[in-house]
């Protein structure tokens, strides 16, 4: 045991500690976080547009016209579609308040880089023409999912363009007596137009090869690779395996993981979701509802049946208080009492099945939506703290199979926590007993 936590300890968290503290990726991470309240609202927009309730469609039509279901739509544009717009401007403003440089100032400037580098017209096909270039606007793609690895890049490259000029005091500056906000504006008027500038030249650059855009050339060099790695079992098996290795040592390892993952399951929830609300099939197993719903049931390590298993089997004082501490948080998908507690965090005995309930979790889950017995997830984006049962049904779509699944997910983790639990639990009644008699 000493062995093992030895090289947890040497090789693996080094590393992994400054990952955790890398700014530009918990500048990725935070600022897609702050995109989850819109992603949301249009979920329950979404939840009502599509509710598995018979009669539901003919009570609305009756009620809203005929049209009900595309006005419940507006709401659903109005978040999912502008994920990429708002990802520019919050990734940029976490990474300059790492800097100590005006955040507000960065985030604005994110965005007009963002838009620089996007193409004001798209091909549009309808039932009456096949196909016409509409020019003087944006499609809603590139300001939704398709565009949140280019608004990423931007915001990132755009704010060490700002903090290149601000540092080196390459700014217009302002008399003493001019209001703060003022002087600010015209801080950020260099570096603006630097960086206006050289994504212009970018993007002229791109439009001169094959690829045409800046949009496309991300999207075939970056993010199809991302997406085909992140959608895959294989992908997924070892992402996740990376998390709850990095717990066991630890270190928050869902964050560190999701800050670069997030903007690949973002993608693909949102895929699922414009094939569910065109009662099409969905294309992914792997989103983000997956790894948030039916992974992670207790939290991350499936920790759920761990806490059952307490519940049913403890037999030592200390184990018994946790469990009944546990439970509560438990069910709103909250572990770090486990964790911490137990502890999971360089517990050898703990760590073979926290990492392996994870694994089989994800294989029986997987093979289950894919083989097409349980509905996959359908891009709503039911909140991580939702209780089991419940946020199977809703990230299915409203399928019982979803949280059918849930059930299942949670046996699984109860059988392969309880073996390795008892024999925890038995050192810990060993250990208490010694305590009393030395006493």
């Amino acid at each position: 045991m000493s062995k093992f936590n030895g090289f947890l300890e040497a090789k693996v968290m080094p590393i992994a500690s400054k990952i955790a503290g890398q700014r530009h990726l918990l500048a990725l991470r935070d600022g897609i976080i702050a995109t989850m309240p819109l992603i949301i609202v249009g979920s329950l927009f979404l939840i009502l547009a599509n509710l598995p309730i018979p009669h539901y469609a003919d009570w609305m039509q009756a009620h809203f016209g005929d049209n009900w279901s595309q006005k419940l739509n507006y709401p659903i544009d109005a978040t999912f579609n502008i994920m990429a717009l708002v990802s520019a401007f919050t990734v940029a403003y976490r990474l300059a308040e790492s800097y100590n440089i005006d955040a507000l100032g960065a985030g604005v400037v994110s965005v007009a880089g963002f838009l620089t580098a996007t193409p004001f017209s798209f091909l549009f096909t309808s039932s009456k023409v096949n196909e016409i270039l509409v020019t003087g606007a944006i499609s809603k793609t590139y300001l939704g999912s398709k565009g949140l690895f280019v608004a990423l890049i931007i915001g990132i490259l755009s704010t060490e363009i700002y903090r290149w000029f601000v540092k080196r005091d390459i700014v217009i500056k302002m008399p003493d007596g001019v209001p703060p906000s003022v002087g600010k504006s015209f801080v950020a008027l260099i570096p603006a137009f630097a960086v206006v500038i050289i994504v212009w030249l970018i993007r002229l650059i791109v439009e001169l090869t094959p690829y045409g855009s800046i949009n496309n050339l991300i999207t075939s060099v970056l993010s199809e690779p991302l997406k085909s790695v992140g959608a895959s079992l294989g992908g997924t098996l070892v992402t996740e395996g990376i998390t709850t290795l990095l717990w066991s040592c630890g270190l928050h390892g869902t964050n560190i993981v999701q800050s670069v993952m997030d903007p690949v399951w973002y993608g693909l929830m949102d895929d699922n979701r414009i094939a569910f609300q065109a009662h099409q099939a969905l294309p992914h197993v792997i989103t983000k509802q997956f790894f948030d719903n039916f992974v992670r049931i207790g939290g991350t390590g499936a920790t759920f049946g761990l806490v059952l298993s307490m519940l049913v089997f403890a037999r030592s004082k200390q184990t018994k208080q946790l469990g009944r501490l546990a439970i509560a948080p438990a069910i709103f998908n909250i572990n770090e009492p486990v964790i911490f507690g137990m502890p999971i965090v360089l517990n050898p005995i703990m760590i073979i099945p926290f990492i392996l309930t994870s694994l089989v979790t994800i294989t029986v889950t997987y093979i289950a939506m894919s083989t097409g017995l349980v509905a996959k997830p359908a891009g709503i984006a039911v909140p991580w703290t939702m209780p089991p049962v419940i946020s199977g049904y809703l990230a299915a779509g409203g399928k019982i199979s979803g949280a059918v699944m849930q059930i299942v997910d949670i046996i699984i983790s109860f059988l392969i926590y309880t073996p390795f639990f008892r024999m925890w639990d038995k050192q810990k009644v060993k250990e208490e007993k010694s305590m009393e008699q030395a006493s």
